[in-house]
């Protein structure tokens, strides 16, 4: 007979759907048009080839004849014949155009601190050659060529990770250009080396600059939108993981499962909440928590009953970032843009980002909230009132310490979250003899961002430790067939709790287990295997 929590459950059937993997394409056709960020990690990460499609190229050659048509052409436009920032009153005349355009690769040169991962280089790169495609900036077909053959024979600029403000990362797409005319340092294969060498150990020429190529280079959001895309890539599993996560804990508490019935869940119609619930249901089929036995307590604290909803709106935010890098991604970031239907150079904003950065920011809050409430989970958890189970969950007449001071560390945590999680987007100054007075810090709201995702990780690892204890505690319950991955993958690491010992040695490799998607792979293989 059905129980009563059990006739409220629906199996979800839907689990890996929700989320794209990386493509597993042998090669990545660029039109300028329809870049996924399941490519630009494909690029980044696994090293997939890139090619141009055709009529992407001759965009590009057309683009670059009409500028060449323009070389000596007495209309003023900006980083074309005249000068940038402040000095677009500066004329240059054609016969500077090589030199002015060098001088403005090596001026923009002004990028500190340590050095961007390869992953993050390659899916700058690759961002910046797709928009390139759309044939607005009018660069030579060279330098497009270029960008493919350093992303395919394993080129890297040494490019620096700080000194952008967040409207256009001029001084991180330096290093690129640096890299192209054959200066500076880059790496080839992985080996650190004169960019000069790079390239001819590559087999590739350097570049000639000429009209309006150094501006094309420097002038985009690149390096923001490749972090933000490996910073969606990894949030999407990290939602994952916390419900997972949270469903163990709802076991090792005894939790009362009817937030989570469908009908339920449904009537709220938020997307992001009934995709955590979804997921949380399908991790906890077959517990014990449908048997319909009476609860310890009729409602839940709200840190266990309401988790999925929060969890669901970092799906939510989520959701939205992931929309607006997708059409930043395609899109031209480009000043001035080049209308060739209407044989114009003109003047744009099109750099602009500001949509994107405050869905970083809102994404950075929403994190904070699921911190919050993972943390309160972990106290609630080593709480007797809530549990029913022993104080810190020490062993039953035990003596020990246990799990008293651990939470020391995850509040540390938190408020590190706490003070990431605010705004920096709206704090700028005006520059470039005042003309250039907004800007975003995009890079320093992503840095932020990716600095929450890893103290979640520990935050999450913790929970974890604390709900596998619980379950031992609660001895020979049932578990789901997701949560059952989780324990027995914690326990082949961390064993139980019997006597205090250096819980920094836990803590770290829960911290591993938890960010290297261990846990989230084994259960969704079980899932699936139960379908």
């Amino acid at each position: 007979m059905m129980s009563q929590d059990a006739q409220y459950y629906v199996q979800s059937n839907d689990i890996g759907k929700k989320r794209k993997e990386p493509t597993k394409e042998t090669k990545i056709v660029l039109n300028g048009n329809d870049l996924s960020i399941e490519q630009v990690i494909a690029v980044a990460r696994k090293m997939t080839k890139v090619e141009i499609a055709d009529e992407a190229l001759q965009r590009i050659q057309a683009a670059r004849k009409f500028v060449n048509d323009q070389a000596d052409a007495n209309f003023p436009t900006y980083g074309f014949n005249r000068g940038v920032g402040l000095n677009k009153d500066r004329v240059v005349h054609a016969n500077h155009y090589e030199k002015f355009n060098h001088n403005l690769i090596l001026s923009h040169s002004i990028a500190i601190g340590t050095e961007a991962s390869e992953e993050q280089v390659r899916a700058t790169m690759l961002i910046r050659l797709n928009s390139l495609l759309q044939g607005y900036t009018g660069i030579q077909v060279h330098i497009v060529f270029l960008y493919k053959e350093f992303l395919n024979r394993g080129i890297r600029p040494v490019m620096l990770e700080r000194g952008s403000v967040g409207a256009a990362d001029l001084g991180q797409l330096s290093s690129i250009g640096m890299t192209m005319i054959g200066e500076g340092m880059a790496y080839y294969k992985r080996h650190r080396m004169p960019a000069k060498d790079a390239l001819e150990q590559a087999g590739l020429q350097p570049a000639t600059l000429g009209p309006k190529d150094g501006l094309a280079i420097v002038s985009s959001n690149a390096f923001a939108l490749g972090k933000a895309a490996l910073l969606v890539h990894e949030l999407d599993q990290l939602v994952d993981s916390a419900d997972l996560i949270y469903a163990l804990s709802l076991e090792g508490l005894d939790g009362n499962v009817s937030p989570l019935f469908e009908k339920v869940v449904d009537a709220k119609k938020l997307s992001g909440q009934k995709r955590s619930a979804a997921f949380v249901r399908d991790c906890l089929r077959n517990s014990y928590l449908w048997d319909g036995h009476a609860r310890k307590h009729l409602q839940d604290p709200l840190s266990f009953r309401g988790a999925f909803s929060v969890h669901g709106s970092v799906r939510d935010a989520l959701d939205y970032v992931r929309e607006n890098l997708t059409i930043c991604m395609n899109a031209s970031e480009d000043n001035p843009s080049i209308l060739l239907d209407e044989k114009k150079i003109v003047s744009s904003a099109n750099y602009e980002i500001t949509t994107l950065v405050s869905g970083i920011e809102m994404l950075s809050i929403v994190l904070a909230h699921l911190s919050k409430i993972a943390c309160y989970r972990i106290i609630k958890l080593s709480s007797p009132d809530f549990t029913g189970l022993t104080r810190f969950l020490v062993p039953r007449d035990s003596s020990i310490i246990g799990f008293a001071t651990i939470q020391k560390t995850f509040a540390a945590l938190d408020a590190e979250i706490r003070h990431l999680c605010q705004p920096v987007s709206m704090d700028f100054f005006p520059l470039e003899g005042d003309i250039e007075d907004h800007a975003t810090n995009s890079v320093y709201a992503l840095e932020k961002a990716r600095l929450i995702i890893d103290n979640l990780y520990y935050i999450l690892g913790i929970e974890a430790i604390h709900a596998a204890q619980a379950i031992d505690l609660r001895e020979h319950i049932h578990l789901g067939i997701g949560t059952r991955e989780v324990y027995e993958t914690i326990r082949r690491s961390i064993g139980f709790l019997d006597k205090d010992r250096d819980l920094s040695l836990d803590i770290e490799k829960a911290f591993r287990i938890v960010k290297s998607k261990e846990i989230l792979r084994n259960a969704e293989k079980a899932i699936r295997q139960k379908e």
